[in-house]
C-alpha cells in the first residue's frame, strides 16, 4: 500500500455512475414493483452504500477512508436504469474508488435481481450489459472542521 502518513487531511468528493441495459419488459416490472426479489432501487441503494464503504476490503491496495456521507440514485429510462453515487470524506487520499465501488455493487445488484427476465432460452444475456462506469467528478480541497 501507498504510504499516506505525510499527507494532510483534506476534503475529498467523488460522484460515479454507470449504467445496465435491460429489457423493456424487465423495466417496466421494476417500475411497477413485480420482481419476484423484491425492491430493486432499494436492494441496489443498499449494496451501493455497502459497496462504498467495503471498498478497501475489496481492493488490496485501497485505504480504508472514514466516510461521513454516501449519496445514491437509481433512475430508469428506456433502456435500462441508471446508478450514480457520490461520496464525501476529509481524509488523507480520495474516494473515487469508493464511488466506482458503490456504482458496481449497486448494477451488479440489479443484474442479480433481474436475471431470471433476462436470460435467454440458452440461459445467456444477449442484451444484458454493465456499461459507462465513469468517475464523473472528483474535488479535492481545505478540510472542513
Amino acid at each position: 500500500m501507498i504510504n499516506i502518513s505525510e499527507k494532510g487531511i483534506v476534503r475529498r468528493y467523488a460522484r460515479a455512475s454507470g449504467r445496465v441495459k435491460l429489457e423493456l419488459e424487465t423495466i417496466n416490472l421494476i417500475r411497477n414493483h413485480e420482481i419476484k426479489k423484491g425492491d430493486v432501487a432499494e436492494a441496489a441503494k443498499i449494496a451501493g452504500i455497502t459497496g462504498a464503504k467495503e471498498a478497501w476490503m475489496r481492493m488490496p491496495y485501497c485505504h480504508q477512508i472514514p466516510l461521513e456521507s454516501i449519496d445514491f440514485s437509481f433512475e430508469l429510462d428506456a433502456d435500462g436504469a441508471k446508478v450514480t453515487c457520490s461520496v464525501l470524506a476529509n481524509w488523507k487520499t480520495g474516494v473515487e474508488m469508493d464511488a466506482l465501488s458503490c456504482v458496481s455493487s449497486a448494477l451488479l445488484t440489479v443484474w442479480d435481481m433481474v436475471k431470471y427476465l433476462e436470460k435467454d432460452e440458452t440461459g445467456n444475456y444477449p442484451h444484458t450489459r454493465i456499461y459507462d462506469i465513469i468517475v464523473e467528478e472528483k474535488e479535492k480541497s481545505a478540510a472542513r472542521p
